[in-house]
């Protein structure tokens, strides 16, 4: 007994101190070569991400140690992405009439027979995150053991805050209530009492916690995959591989599943910056009185563009990041100057009974869908409220997802899962219902006192009209007008920024750092051409047509990569010793998971895979025992049978 337990004592011995130089080599060979400079120290020149974009150091290194990038162009993905968008824009151009009906077209038939599907995902995706919050996967670490949060939580907290900050909230905080004022939800006559609470409170659930959720589908594979498995991916083709395994993962018809992603970002793109265009140029009609028209626009959407295209050329990063930064407290002080100035009671009154509304509303809201619109000889209002606005809205935040993901996964190393799905659905929420309370309530007053009509110049001007009329209220407008012009500016070409940077990775077939810098100055002027043309066709509806159609695909991408990620972690959990710990860390992982080629690996003694494995041995030994038992009592009596027979 004693040789023996001396024997194991020194086979344990050699085995830890064999692990932890294999451990040491590896922590040291991946900190020096592989990961990126964020991640190797917390050092002063590690440099936090940008506040108030999108794009809070996007850069993903896919280098390891051993390993040469294949940075070529995939030229499948290429090729597809702009056979797709070159067979929509032209005849877009050669037709405009027809393609506004086509639009049309497309957008009543998604709204109508898929429109269920966004509300779904919208349900499913809630439901995804509720179920990280409080399983195992949520307990585990987003990157080594050691590894301390790169942030303080303070600034942790303020970078989600403001992770939702962009052209598009100035735009609709200030406007969105003035829709729902004059068409509510459920049926309520527009201008009544009802309706102005609702008008209230929609804004905030359209940008609240469904919103979050729907960015944290994409968020928490990226941060896995890329702090834990240690396989930095963009591709959506790649996260899915524990799914469709790794020879189909590479293949044309996954890639396909690539050229879809790629697709639905360029359509969430087009409404983004076809709704900032419209906006940048009133504002320039405001300070310097330059004519509102479509050619101003344009002009507008190029020169946006070329701010880009710019410093991504001079690689001019580091004054994007100071813009992008300045237009971050430039916004939080527009924001607390309009409530300062503004009727600050009326403001944060009516914003918390709009949030108290949204939170206790929830379920019903996530859920409405108008089923019996068609059915008027029942008694049945042909309202079309959730296909026109919260279809519109998932199918939004579905095509903006990798990018809001990106940023989330980025900032969030060091945490658990858990904290990173908490923090981004509290603060990123919190951060938009700031923006909807503040902007969308004190436009509300300027309607209800009457100082401003902003119903009428939204009906009979623009949107954008209705916009710089409420701005033109506070004292010192014209310096407001300005600091609002340049956000919207700054925000769009960092919107630029972000998107390119992700449809350029896509396309490579492998990100040393960066994408080639042609290649996403290329995509920075190929996002111009949708959102040209549409603005050039018509109006809002048109707009939004490009995320609602550009989106559908994603809902299945999406749901997919949910199941990727539970799958990918499941099973590294089980391959743990340790994981009945509070926070897990996922220090082993296997050579060859299930889903890659080759022979999978044997997993460690004492993990949760070892121990099913040694469980299902022993009940084959059992049946085995059994049967040999049965077939010896079997023989016994077949003996028993014949001794009688010769008696």
């Amino acid at each position: 007994m004693t040789n023996s337990s001396s024997k194991d004592s020194s086979d344990n011995t050699e085995r830890d101190v064999k692990n932890n130089n294999r451990s040491a080599g590896y922590s040291e060979q991946v900190s020096k070569e592989y990961l990126p400079d964020f991640i190797r120290t917390n050092s002063k020149h590690s440099r936090p991400p940008r506040l108030g974009t999108f794009n809070a150091g996007m850069q993903i290194s896919q280098r390891r140690p051993d390993h040469e990038p294949d940075t070529r162009i995939d030229k499948f993905t290429f090729g597809m992405v702009l056979a797709i968008l070159l067979g929509i824009c032209i005849p877009l151009i050669f037709y405009p009439e027809k393609g506004k009906a086509w639009v049309g077209m497309a957008r009543d038939f998604v709204t109508t027979n898929f429109g269920v599907a966004y509300l779904a995902f919208g349900v499913l995706a809630m439901m995804f995150v509720i179920y990280i919050i409080f399983s195992d996967i949520g307990k585990i670490k987003l990157g080594r053991p050691e590894d301390t949060p790169e942030f303080k939580d303070s600034s942790w907290a303020a970078m989600l805050f403001c992770g939702g900050i962009g052209a598009s909230i100035l735009y609709w905080g200030l406007i969105e209530w003035a829709y729902y004022y004059q068409s509510p939800p459920f049926g309520i006559e527009g201008g009544t009492p009802d309706a102005i609470r609702w008008a209230t409170t929609y804004g905030i659930f359209h940008w609240g916690p469904v919103a979050w959720a729907i960015y944290l589908v994409p968020a928490v594979p990226i941060a896995y995959f890329y702090y834990v498995r240690q396989t930095p991916v963009l591709k959506v083709s790649q996260t899915l591989m524990p799914l469709l395994g790794e020879k189909l993962a590479g293949s044309n018809w996954a890639k396909m599943l690539d050229v879809l992603f790629v697709f639905g970002m360029v359509g969430g793109g087009a409404t983004t910056l076809g709704l900032a265009s419209p906006l940048i140029n009133e504002g320039l009609y405001n300070l310097f009185g330059l004519p509102r028209n479509i050619t101003m626009q344009l002009v507008v959407l190029l020169v946006t563009t070329l701010i880009f295209a710019y410093s991504a050329y001079q690689g001019l990063k580091g004054g994007i990041q100071k813009l992008s930064n300045i237009n971050f407290y430039l916004a939080v002080a527009l924001l607390l100057f309009i409530l300062v100035v503004g009727p600050t009671v009326f403001i944060l009154n009516t914003g918390l009974e709009a949030i108290g509304r949204s939170i206790t509303e929830m379920p019903r809201l996530m859920t409405y869908v108008e089923p019996f619109k068609a059915f008027g000889g029942f008694g049945f209002d042909n309202v079309t409220f959730p296909q026109d606005w919260t279809v519109f809205y998932w199918a939004w935040w579905l095509v903006f997802a990798p990018t809001i993901g990106l940023f989330i996964a980025k900032i969030s190393r060091g945490r658990t899962i858990q904290n990173m799905v908490v923090g981004s659905m509290f603060y990123g929420s919190l951060g938009c219902a700031m923006f909807m309370i503040i902007l969308g309530n004190y436009g509300l007053y300027l309607q209800m006192t009457g100082i401003v009509d902003v119903i009428d110049i939204l009906n009979n001007e623009s949107a954008t009209a209705a916009i710089f009329s409420i701005l033109n209220s506070l004292p010192m407008s014209y310096l407001v007008v300005a600091v609002f012009t340049f956000l919207a500016i700054i925000f769009t070409a960092t919107t630029f920024d972000s998107i390119s940077y992700i449809l350029a990775s896509v396309v490579q077939k492998e990100v040393d750092d960066e994408p080639h810098r042609w290649n996403r100055l290329f995509w920075a002027f190929t996002l111009c051409l949708l959102p040209a043309i549409l603005m050039f066709l018509g109006d809002l509806q048109t707009l939004q047509t490009a995320s609602i159609v550009a989106g559908a695909p994603l809902i299945i991408i999406l749901s997919l990569m949910m199941l990727s990620l539970i799958k990918a972690a499941r099973y590294d959990l089980h391959y743990q010793p340790d994981y009945y710990l509070k926070t897990i860390h996922i220090e082993e992982l296997a050579e060859s998971a299930p889903w890659e080629e080759g022979e999978t690996s044997e997993a460690p003694e004492g993990s949760v895979l070892a121990q099913q494995e040694e469980w299902e041995e022993m009940i084959r030994d059992e049946e085995e025992a059994d049967a040999e038992a049965a077939s010896d009592e079997l023989d016994k009596l077949e003996a028993e049978k014949r001794q009688d027979l010769d008696k």
